[in-house]
């Protein structure tokens, strides 16, 4: 049995899990696999499969995990040779044959970048496009940490999941500011469909101001929410899976595969930085207040 850790860009997977008819990262793992001859092209899925966790369509991750039955030449190099440019293994660790890469997770860890400017505009937020703030509905901080702390711990989150069982969890919230954005890491043993992203869209909902605290205990009731009550997930295109915790696993980077991979998704974020300044232009030329006459 071997494990891998799989880093992928989310945005064009419709999640990690396969899907009919759709493409899904889980089913580009399993093409790769099937054109190395890892396992017999009839076979369901490797012998032993099992990953880590179900992501969502467009929800990255740096440290899925997958672990089946290899054959000692299955390195992370060796399995990228058959993998798209947006789906990267980069390291491995030899496993017991009982090993589950479900089950055996100890704590996985989430982390979400919001943008939500602060209450107060700061010199960042100054020196950012007129239309990057002015667009965004902006936090009070210690508001938006209290609604976290108030998250934190063992609660029943039936009312922020679609699932109907095993929704009790105790994550840790956090979050530190960086410019307009918050990043909120979220830890747990565990995590129910959708919650995480519920998490944050309460916290953020929280601390505009749109919510009291108070709603929290609303939430966290034994009573289901009324429909018009309800908390939507935030958008799935700013989450990252980014550490799944196996204590009795000691994985090895493969350096080549590591590095490939990072400049790979160092490309993919130059092109979108490219990309956000073209719309930024584009915006600030049709902008209300500039009349055609744009300030460059």
């Amino acid at each position: 049995m071997r494990a891998f850790r799989i880093a992928y860009d989310g945005t064009d997977y419709f999640g990690f899990q396969r899907q009919p008819d759709v493409r899904t990262v889980e089913d580009t793992i399993f093409t790769a696999l099937r054109r190395l001859e890892v396992f017999d092209p009839d076979a369901d899925k490797p012998d032993g499969y099992a990953a880590a966790g179900r992501t969502d369509a467009g929800v990255s991750a740096l440290a899925q995990t997958v672990a089946f039955d290899a054959p000692d030449w299955l390195t992370p190099r060796a399995l990228n040779s058959e993998l798209p440019a947006d789906v990267r293994a980069w390291a491995s660790a030899d496993a017991p044959s009982s090993f589950h890469a479900t089950h055996h997770a100890s704590e996985r860890r989430y982390v979400y970048h919001l943008y939500a400017p602060s209450g107060s505009p700061s010199t960042d937020d100054m020196r950012s496009s007129r239309c990057e703030t002015r667009n965004a509905t902006r936090v009070e901080d210690n508001r938006f940490r209290a609604a976290l702390e108030a998250l934190s711990g063992p609660h029943d989150f039936h009312n922020l999941t679609p699932d109907d069982r095993n929704t009790e969890r105790s994550p840790t919230l956090e979050a530190t500011r960086d410019g307009p954005f918050l990043v909120v890491t979220v830890s747990a043993g565990g995590f129910s469909r959708e919650l995480v992203r519920r998490l944050v869209s309460l916290a953020h909902s929280v601390g505009s101001g749109e919510t009291p605290l108070a709603k929290i205990d609303r939430v966290l009731a034994d009573e289901p929410l009324a429909g018009h009550d309800g908390i939507a997930p935030a958008p799935p295109e700013p989450l990252v899976l980014t550490a799944v915790e196996y204590p009795d696993l000691e994985f090895t980077v493969d350096e080549v595969a590591a590095t490939t991979a990072g400049r790979i998704f160092d490309r993919r974020r130059v092109e979108r930085r490219t990309a956000a300044r073209v719309s930024r232009q584009l915006h600030d030329g049709l902008s209300a207040d500039s009349h055609g006459d744009s300030e460059w």
